[in-house]
């Protein structure tokens, strides 16, 4: 069975593009098929994997928008075991389109449903920073929600918002869905990040990874060589983190089927 992950949050600017490409290349390093599906107008997946936006015939926008079939729009792209869906700014559109649909909550997960056959282990949806109808979707479609926020007020304040959306999405369509807060971009120095980190473990507790991503100037480099942190930078702080993480996913993710059994 293929494991699906949102990775979202309404704040921007807390890594989560950057946590889909690297947790990403850190489950494929350890032999698992990985699925990548770019749900952000800004596309910044795409870019780091190497794809112009503007020139994928078959994007994540056709899905959403047309009922494109997503085996279609599947790249490869040039690490082993990841594949991507791309995306561009006319996903945008699906906002508007979505909306008036009935079950329109459902688009993406019956999207889904027709790969999978297709041997991925893990689908990791890149969603954008915003709670319209593109992140529902990918929320309804979801084992995991995978909230990335900083160590920062305003991030930690926007939990709030995503809280009420979980609780909407179990109601409406996905009463199974789990989260996993991940706390991302964290400056140990710094004496404000150190406080905020430990308010959210009380606050949620076995609600947060225990991995956490500290700052770490390769993990912006990274999109910008195209190419996962495991692969751009092996050795560094960020890629050590991302793999830990990536097994403690792996591991949270047999648990949950055994419970499920």
């Amino acid at each position: 069975m293929t494991y699906t992950i949102a990775i979202s949050n309404e704040k921007g600017g807390v890594a989560k593009t950057t946590t889909t490409l690297s947790l990403g290349g850190a489950l494929a390093e350890l032999g698992h098929r990985v699925l990548l599906i770019d749900m952000d107008p800004q596309a910044n997946l795409t870019l780091a994997l190497g794809f112009e936006p503007g020139e994928a015939a078959k994007t994540s926008a056709n899905v959403l928008i047309e009922s494109l079939p997503l085996q279609s729009a599947i790249h490869k792209s040039d690490f082993e075991r990841i594949d991507l869906v791309p995306c561009n700014a006319r996903i945008e559109s699906a906002e508007q389109f979505l909306p008036v649909r009935s079950a329109y909550l459902t688009t993406l997960r019956s999207a889904l449903a027709q790969v999978a056959g297709l041997g991925y282990d893990y689908t990791l949806l890149d969603c954008p920073p915003a709670l319209g109808a593109i992140t529902l979707n990918a929320l309804a479609a979801s084992d995991l929600l995978l909230i990335p926020t900083q160590a920062e007020y305003f991030s930690a304040y926007a939990l709030r918002n995503m809280m009420t959306v979980i609780r909407r999405i179990r109601k409406e369509a996905n009463p199974n869905l789990a989260y996993r807060i991940l706390v991302t971009l964290l400056d140990r120095r710094n004496r404000t990040h150190r406080s905020i980190y430990e308010q959210l473990i009380s606050t949620f507790g076995d609600g947060i990874f225990e991995t956490v991503i500290e700052l770490d100037t390769k993990l912006r480099e990274s999109p910008i060589a195209g190419q996962p942190i495991t692969s751009y930078m092996p050795a560094s702080r960020g890629s050590l983190q991302y793999r830990v993480l990536a097994e403690e996913l792996i591991q949270y993710a047999k648990e949950t089927h055994q419970q499920a059994a």
